[in-house]
């Protein structure tokens, strides 16, 4: 089990600095469904490892910013872009 939320953890960090990257360089626009998507698996792989390795501080960021991207998501499926 530790391997597993390891490997997500990692993977979570990846995928955020992948979405970061993409946004930055011009790649992939800030406000769009894919970028939403991302940062949201991102952010809930992260919270999952940083909960199960106890970084509570991690933890509650990435709950806030799971909290965000869900908003985000909500707000372009109101819009008809996510559908």
């Amino acid at each position: 089990m530790e391997l597993l939320l390891d490997a997500l953890g990692w993977l979570g960090a990846a995928t955020l600095l992948y979405g970061y990257a993409m946004v930055s360089s011009g790649k992939m626009s800030g406000d769009g469904l894919p970028y939403q998507v991302i940062n949201l698996f991102g952010s809930v792989s992260l919270m999952i490892n940083s909960g199960y390795k106890a970084a509570w501080p991690s933890a509650a960021l990435n709950l806030i910013w799971a909290g965000i991207g869900i908003v985000a998501l909500v707000k372009l499926y109101r819009l008809g872009v996510a559908r």
